[in-house]
């Protein structure tokens, strides 16, 4: 199934010395011509994504894998 995947929408990994989180790309930049605003639209879609993920109770789930 991964392989599907790879196949439908682009990967990035990003890594910190905190995290890593490996990206599926849903939306399609390719029509925006200009690389920087290309770039400005994926990181303000990342910057949503996360306030989304914030907000939803997935995030509290998550949080508790770190509860004794």
């Amino acid at each position: 199934m991964d392989d599907f995947l790879d196949e439908l929408y682009p990967e990035i990994t990003l890594e910190t010395d905190d995290i890593i989180m490996t990206i599926s790309v849903k939306k399609d930049y390719s029509q925006i011509g200009d690389l920087d605003k290309r770039k400005e639209e994926f990181i303000n879609d990342l910057k949503d994504f996360i306030h989304e993920f914030e907000e939803t109770p997935e995030s509290v789930d998550f949080m508790r894998y770190y509860d004794d």
